[in-house]
């Protein structure tokens, strides 16, 4: 008789298991220019018969755009998404209230070896 051994499951990473997400948008150039200041990033657009779309950079290894069209609306409600500023958070929500976002939660310590958010909604009326 033949034993055979069980693997042990592998957890797996947010990067492992993301792969796509998009933030509807009401207005779209208002929005890449609300997320292209907290980023300091660039954004890639294409426009379709649908929607039309601006791509977070691949440099930034973000895998999501921001998207405008029919049945893309803003939510305080839906899915949380969290994304890294990767620098001073203090500055980040400055910015927000600057360019037309509005705090929910300020910076708040999870702990010290988690780090510090932020509950925001942004240009659009995402909960972010």
């Amino acid at each position: 008789m033949k034993t055979t051994k069980k693997k042990k499951a592998k957890a797996k990473t947010a990067n492992e298991v993301l792969a796509w997400f998009e933030i509807p948008v009401l207005n779209l150039e208002r929005a890449i220019a609300f997320y292209s200041e907290i980023f300091q990033v660039s954004f890639e657009t294409i426009t379709t018969a649908a929607h039309a779309m601006a791509f977070f950079p691949q440099e930034s290894n973000v895998s999501g755009a921001l998207i405008y069209g029919d049945g893309c609306i803003p939510s305080q409600s839906g899915s949380l998404l969290y994304l890294n500023v990767e620098k001073d958070l203090d500055e980040a929500i400055i910015k927000v209230i600057e360019i037309g976002g509005q705090i929910i939660m300020g910076k708040t310590l999870l702990g010290d070896d988690v780090g510090h958010y932020s509950l925001i909604l942004d240009s659009e009326g995402n909960r972010i």
